[in-house]
């Protein structure tokens, strides 16, 4: 079955960095485009950063723009999160998310999210 499987959250000072990692399963990884999501207490989810099946393109929220990158390895199944000059705002659990074509319908799998606590 489908499992995606976060990582490299933590605590982490302002300014500092961090590298999520989510391992996936279950499905040809290098066919699907991977997003990146996060969700902070009381606010609802949003979406961080996204990258085609390929890698060749990507797109940053407004609110990461210039702070991080999203990359992966198809040899690998693993897309990443590189993040810089986290501000306490970016506290949240981050989500991998991926949406698979089944029966003519769209299905969306999630990890179970990895949090990032930004502070001093």
């Amino acid at each position: 079955q489908v499992q995606l499987v976060e990582s490299g959250g933590g605590l982490v000072q302002p300014g500092g960095s961090l590298r999520l990692s989510c391992a996936a399963s279950g499905f040809t990884f290098s066919n699907h485009a991977m997003l990146w999501y996060r969700q902070a207490p009381g606010k609802e989810r949003e979406l961080v950063a996204t990258i085609t099946s390929s890698g060749g393109s990507t797109y940053y929220a407004d609110s990461m723009k210039g702070r991080c990158t999203i990359s992966r390895d198809n040899t690998r199944y693993t897309v990443y999160l590189q993040m810089n000059s986290l501000k306490p705002e970016d506290s949240a659990v981050y989500y991998c998310n991926t949406k698979l074509l089944s029966g003519g319908n769209y299905n969306e799998y999630w990890g179970q999210g990895t949090q990032v606590t930004v502070s001093s």
